[in-house]
């Protein structure tokens, strides 16, 4: 806070005690007007940062709205790709089957032969 003095011919013609009440009202006037200014800033304040808060809100949305976008994109992407794979899987397990089966066949054929041959050499 700043110390006010009154000049001295002003002093004069008002004396000691009008000079000391003029001094204190201007530092009244000057401290309501500092309260004044600052009120005036902190609502500035506050508005701005509502408003810059306002637009950081509907960038975060639109970006968020981008990433949910891109997460489905690539979502759809990997359904897609997950459906290839299981057909191929398919495909796999349907020709392995079939080979186990031709080859238990023949197993079997050989089993039987030689079953037979055994039976053929006991009963001779």
């Amino acid at each position: 806070m700043s110390v006010i003095t009154i000049p001295r011919s002003i002093r004069e013609r008002l004396g000691d005690d009008a000079s000391e009440d003029f001094a204190a009202l201007i530092n009244d006037i000057d401290i309501g007007a500092r309260k004044d200014a600052i009120a005036i800033a902190e609502e500035r304040f506050e508005r701005r940062l509502v408003e810059e808060s306002s637009k950081l809100r509907l960038e975060l949305r639109l970006e968020i709205g981008k990433v949910n976008d891109r997460i489905t994109e690539e979502s759809g992407k990997l359904h897609v790709e997950i459906e290839k794979v299981r057909a191929d899987l398919s495909v796999k397990i349907e020709k392995s089957s079939k080979e186990n089966i031709k080859w238990m066949f023949l197993f079997w054929i050989g089993q039987l032969a030689a079953m037979v041959a055994l039976f053929k050499f006991f009963m001779k």
